[in-house]
């Protein structure tokens, strides 16, 4: 099991040493942006290091929703990250499930997910394998609830799609953390990432707001609890730049391993 953090895209590597990290996630474009991601200077380091790599897609991506103008976009700019993930040697890409507008039928944004595969699938896939998170908020989303997450699995698990696991996430979204592993397990068949965050907000209170471990609303053995189930790699997405996430690094580092 490899731990690390989501760091500042401009050094990664260096970022890594300074937090005692196996593994690091960033940006390769603005996150709130949708500029295509340009070719980095590090890619060849990156690829040799002995660092995980993951990426996250943008915030803008939602190939979920029956808009035109955001899903047609999000589809092309999700196989731009894919493609520039794979530059750095990514082991995946983490995006957020998405959401349907108040009163579209959610059926057709679980069904947007699965042309967006196998559209993708018509052209050899995806060149790096696609993440798809839960998400905190939203009384519309697609992979908030784990019965929605259900429906989204029966529709788009046959072309291989990872999933992401936030705990943050999970607990704003109103999931238990306690059996959380054999649900996901039960729904999905694999978890390849572990977002290990606390939750500056109460349980589903569809508030996304990360906080350092031990420092937020859930019980950080449960957050330890959950990463030692899934035996999958870990990244802390918390405040408090390199101290802090190495702090957290070092809590879960310590307690997995008993």
């Amino acid at each position: 099991m490899r731990i690390g953090a989501h760091v500042d895209p401009t050094d990664p590597l260096d970022a890594a040493v300074g937090r005692e990290a196996e593994t690091v996630q960033f940006f390769l474009s603005d996150p709130q942006g949708w500029k295509s991601p340009e070719p980095r200077a590090d890619a060849e380091q990156l690829r040799a290091a002995d660092i995980d790599v993951f990426i996250h897609a943008p915030y803008v991506i939602n190939v979920a929703t029956l808009n035109n103008r955001i899903r047609i976009p999000s589809r092309k700019l999700l196989v731009a990250h894919a493609t520039a993930a794979a530059t750095v040697g990514a082991k995946g890409l983490i995006v957020h499930g998405g959401h349907v507008n108040s009163g579209d039928d959610i059926a057709v944004g679980i069904d947007n997910w699965r042309k967006t595969f196998a559209y993708a699938a018509e052209s050899g896939g995806f060149a790096t394998p696609v993440l798809i998170e839960n998400t905190a908020g939203g009384g519309n989303a697609v992979a908030r609830r784990f019965d929605v997450l259900a429906r989204l699995w029966d529709a788009v698990g046959e072309y291989g799609v990872g999933f992401c696991l936030d705990t943050c996430h999970a607990h704003a979204g109103g999931e238990d953390l306690l059996d959380i592993v054999d649900r996901v397990r039960a729904i999905t068949g694999r978890i390849d990432l572990i977002h290990a965050n606390d939750s500056k907000d109460g349980f589903d209170s569809g508030r996304d707001r990360h906080d350092n471990l031990g420092h937020g609303k859930i019980d950080p053995e449960l957050v330890v609890a959950v990463v030692r189930a899934a035996g999958a790699p870990v990244v802390v997405e918390t405040p408090g730049g390199t101290e802090g996430q190495a702090a957290d690094i070092a809590f879960l580092r310590d307690r997995v391993g008993r």
